[in-house]
């Protein structure tokens, strides 16, 4: 349950403005002000990352350039293509569940370990590597509830596209936005 002062952030590991967001959160300092939900924005992706070739590497290729464009200095690289977030998303709400801080640290790593070093973070040894010695090898029916219950939630919104900030009055923040639209929508 989110506490009613707090924004919820709806965010795949694949999709590179939701990268952006969570970094800029980060340093805007209030990513402490948001409870994370990882949601699929696209479940059909293959379980072990594919290189992409031909229409879905243009795609890709551009969705990294547009970011470059709107946030410089963000570290960020082109991957061979995107995986299945799915178990990435589940270690995420199994170590949140167990200490907040702890979870948030897997998510830094899991979305830096994609977009800066190209990791296929649907590989249990790679989430392993991320999540360390509090990896869940075998993720409960807990952890799968409940990300099943943020992608309904997710949903219910009417929004299709990540990343996406729900505050607590119920307004949407959709998309990578500029800073002053985040200080706006948080201070509004």
């Amino acid at each position: 349950m989110v506490s009613s002062d707090k924004f919820v952030l709806y965010s795949d590991f694949n999709c590179p403005f939701c990268y952006a967001q969570h970094e800029r959160l980060h340093q805007m300092d209030l990513l402490h002000r948001c409870e994370w939900r990882g949601v699929q924005h696209a479940p059909h992706l293959p379980k072990s990352m594919k290189p992409w070739q031909g229409s879905w590497e243009a795609e890709l290729r551009h969705e990294v350039a547009v970011v470059q464009r709107l946030a410089p200095g963000l570290p960020i690289a082109l991957p061979s293509g995107k995986p299945n977030t799915q178990a990435a998303i589940e270690q995420a709400v199994s170590l949140l569940g167990q200490d907040v801080a702890r979870g948030m640290d897997f998510l830094q790593r899991a979305y830096r370990a994609f977009w800066c070093e190209g990791q296929d973070i649907s590989d249990p040894k790679i989430l392993e590597q991320l999540a360390g010695e509090h990896f869940t090898q075998d993720v409960d029916g807990h952890s799968r509830s409940t990300a099943q219950k943020w992608e309904t939630a997710w949903h219910a919104t009417g929004q299709t596209g990540v990343p996406l900030i729900v505050a607590p009055d119920g307004d949407f923040l959709v998309g990578y936005v500029s800073a002053d639209q985040v200080r706006s929508f948080f201070s509004g």
